[in-house]
């Protein structure tokens, strides 16, 4: 039986990976007098519609030879036009912010400048590198719990501009993480504010938890709702759940009257795989924390730096036994 060789596409794509390893390999990688070879390079790559997986593996030595800042930008431009045209799982761009978003987290501190290069050149990778953005910082940003590394926060401010410009970035999860960051990441609140809506106060749809939670949403500063102690703590088994359907397209603030501490969190829909699962893992969650009142007994006013979008719920979360919520007001717009 005759075998059939694989189609390498046209000439360009099948001799440019030894082209650029000659180039990578002579003289030190060094342009210099080598110009030409690297603009005809260039022009190669130019008629290389999709390079092969081991050209596109050239990429981070390109990058070493040629930094952001780096005035000879012959090695810069040749892996601009690589990573445009390489395919999202060979794109050395796409791969290059992947690696500085799991750098950042293990507490290193990557080339913002490069990261932030390498995401707007990523091509046909844009959407599955904003889509890493997403699960591994902007997601984990949005919950509330341990404090994020410092490295990961102003990676994330500086890659959330270009997804949100571009239209990868989820808004209701972006709002999330720039609530629950504040002013560890003021940046986040910037990039994506609703405008003016008409705002009023929105009892929720349903209420789970005690079952005299109505006296908390009466209108009767005099009476209100005892709550007992939550097991974990959790958006998911909070003491009182108050609920939207359909989800409150707008949370601009929270009022409240209390006696004794406590916090509210937002309940905001994430895309699958972001954020906390709900019971039986068919869905995700991200949960800021919205407010956290004295309880005074006097009325407290909770407003974020940006509005809450598409809140399913929030949660009233008591810090000690014996807290009393007298009122609870949620000002929004369905």
């Amino acid at each position: 039986m005759r075998i059939t060789p694989p189609d390498l596409g046209p000439a360009a794509c099948r001799g440019l990976d030894a082209v650029l390893g000659d180039l990578l390999s002579s003289d030190g990688g060094t342009p210099g007098d080598a110009g030409t070879a690297w603009s005809d390079a260039r022009r190669q790559l130019g008629d290389c519609p999709t390079p092969p997986a081991a050209a596109c593996a050239r990429g981070p030595a390109l990058a070493a030879l040629s930094p952001v800042t780096a005035k000879d930008g012959l090695p810069r431009e040749l892996l601009a036009t690589l990573c445009e045209r390489c395919a999202p799982e060979d794109n050395p761009c796409g791969q290059a912010v992947t690696r500085a978003l799991r750098e950042a987290a293990a507490r290193k501190n990557p080339p913002l400048q490069e990261a932030t290069w390498s995401l707007e050149h990523a091509g046909s990778a844009l959407g599955s590198a904003c889509q890493e953005l997403v699960r591994q910082a902007v997601g984990p940003a949005a919950v509330t719990g341990p404090a994020l590394e410092p490295q990961l926060l102003a990676l994330t401010e500086a890659l959330a501009p270009t997804c949100v410009k571009t239209g990868q970035m989820p808004a209701p999860l972006l709002n999330a993480a720039a609530v629950q960051q504040a002013h560890q990441a003021p940046l986040l609140a910037t990039l994506n504010t609703a405008g003016a809506v008409e705002t009023k106060a929105i009892e929720p749809d349903q209420k789970s938890g005690p079952g005299d939670a109505f006296r908390a949403f009466d209108r009767d500063e005099l009476s209100g709702v005892k709550l007992p102690m939550a097991g974990t703590g959790t958006g998911s088994d909070a003491v009182l759940r108050l609920e939207y359907a359909p989800s409150l397209k707008y949370a601009v603030s929270f009022q409240v009257r209390a006696t004794g501490p406590g916090t509210l969190r937002a309940h905001v829909r994430a895309p699958d795989g972001v954020g906390n699962a709900e019971a039986g893992g068919k869905a995700f969650f991200v949960d800021p924390t919205v407010c956290r009142f004295h309880g005074t007994g006097r009325w407290e006013i909770c407003k974020p730096g940006v509005p809450l979008l598409d809140v399913d719920a929030v949660s009233v979360l008591p810090e000690r036994p014996g807290v009393e919520l007298k009122e609870l007001e949620i000002i929004g717009a369905r």
